[in-house]
């Protein structure tokens, strides 16, 4: 698979206080690679460096020290061929606040060389695409934060990106218009075959939309793959819990496959496994013919949030994890 971006040992301080003499390492030797064609995701608490690197990913800031190719081109030598290819949409929408919906489209189209014709098709199918029709006149300080954000949304798409970069994407949006916005993006993506790297803090975001996640915290990269490889690393797994008459043995869950841990105590039994809906059927089944009568069973499945925590807790590690 071709990389959109590969980057190594990314370093990036800044520098504050009198005479710059208080120094602050915000990302601290990064090393990443995403493939062509995927929806990545940076995870990660306020104040991890998800920003920071973005930006520099956007070729809006130079890394102090590293490399980093983006699209197969050297980041730090071509930057300015990199801007045709990309786009960035970034959570706290910021846009000519006097301008109407339709001026600030048809300025930055103008700035992405768009003119006549295509310009016009072009905003009218993104106007379609994020239900902005209705609001076209409006300035964009009396939008609403949920219009803003697909406004915002709009505008990355102006120039047909190769690579799109979303930072925060749905910060401080109500549940019902983070979800139209994720599947939008979704949707987006799919149709266009673009590669997405995404940050977020939003666990369920980051496992509904994400082909893989990295982990940053403190600057360093904790580990990256796929949500339930890293769910399995770290040997956190949903639980499957099953009240039942007669025996259940204990080497015998072990043996099952997808088990990782197990405890039994006065008819109740719970079990962790990689994939409660995947592995519920196959287990209460073996479990039945092993002499067991289930009564109840019930799933809880982790998220995100349990593998990051248990991340973090052995973070001390500079080394991150890949899987």
């Amino acid at each position: 698979m071709a990389l959109a971006i590969k980057a190594e040992g990314i370093v990036k301080t800044f520098r504050s206080g009198w005479w710059h003499r208080k120094v602050k390492e915000v990302l601290k030797g990064i090393d990443l690679q995403v493939e062509e064609g995927e929806i990545f995701g940076i995870l990660g608490p306020n104040g991890a460096g998800k920003t920071t690197l973005l930006s520099i990913f956007s070729t809006l800031l130079l890394p102090d020290k590293g490399s980093i190719k983006i699209l197969g081109i050297d980041a730090l030598q071509d930057g300015h061929r990199i801007r045709e290819r990309v786009n960035i949409s970034s959570g706290n929408a910021n846009f000519v606040w006097s301008l109407t919906v339709l001026e600030n489209l048809r300025f930055y189209a103008m700035l992405y060389g768009l003119s006549g014709k295509r310009r016009e098709t072009k905003i009218e199918s993104l106007i379609d695409l994020f239900g902005l029709k209705e609001h076209l006149e409006v300035p964009f300080d009396r939008l609403s934060t949920g219009l803003k954000q697909r406004l915002s949304l709009a505008k990355s798409l102006l120039n047909d990106p190769t690579l799109l970069f979303l930072d925060e994407p749905t910060v401080g949006l109500d549940p019902g218009v983070s979800i139209r916005i994720r599947d939008q993006i979704h949707a987006t993506q799919k149709a266009n075959r673009m590669t997405i790297l995404l940050t977020t803090h939003n666990m369920k975001e980051a496992e509904s939309l994400c082909h893989r996640i990295a982990f940053l915290r403190e600057g360093k990269i904790l580990a990256v793959g796929t949500p339930e490889d890293l769910k399995r690393v770290v040997r956190v797994g949903d639980l499957i819990r099953i009240q039942f008459e007669g025996s259940i043995s204990g080497e015998e869950l072990l043996r099952m496959e997808g088990v990782i841990n197990y405890s039994i105590s006065n008819g109740f039994c719970e079990i962790m496994v990689d994939d409660a809906e995947r592995r519920a059927g196959p287990l209460a089944a073996i479990l039945s013919n092993g002499g067991a009568r289930i009564k109840n069973l019930t799933l809880e499945q982790t998220d995100l949030e349990d593998v990051f925590v248990e991340f973090s807790k052995s973070a001390g590690s500079d080394r991150g994890l890949c899987v």
